[in-house]
């Protein structure tokens, strides 16, 4: 009864923008010394240019991190800058707001979790991970 679930479009487009980055960065890398542009460049230009374009990369890669994973236990929450694990009792409620573009956990005490894992964005996939998420809930319930 586990369940794991990662944002599917915002994954792809991640994906794409990483590897059209670094493909920019090292065309223009390759080609600095070879276009007339009136300055002096040298290889050390060429490797920073590469460089750049790999950290760009790996920071657009960085939005494909959010994931939701969840057992009869509880559930594990990783955004964009960390993990935080749940129990269920702590839980109040799963929801998906109207006109939010992602889910969260409602917690005690008016407090909430955003579920950058869930957006709204990826449609169809995004009502399946709720309902799962949803029945895996109702299940840890029903079994203590």
């Amino acid at each position: 009864m586990s369940f794991v679930v990662r944002p599917r479009r915002v994954r792809l487009f991640a994906g794409l923008g990483a590897v059209v980055l670094f493909a920019a960065f090292t065309v223009a890398g390759i080609f600095m010394r070879q276009t007339d542009t009136g300055a002096n460049f040298v290889l050390s230009d060429q490797i920073a240019m590469v460089g750049i374009g790999l950290f760009l990369a790996l920071g657009a890669l960085w939005f494909t991190r959010p994931r939701v994973r969840a057992d009869r236990d509880g559930v594990e929450v990783r955004n964009m800058l960390g993990a935080r694990r749940f129990p269920w009792s702590d839980v109040e409620q799963v929801s998906f707001p109207d006109g939010s573009p992602w889910a969260r956990l409602e917690l005690p005490h008016d407090e909430y979790v955003p579920v950058l894992a869930i957006q709204a964005m990826d449609g169809e996939h995004a009502v399946t991970a709720m309902r799962e998420l949803r029945r895996v809930r109702r299940e840890a319930a029903d079994k203590q």
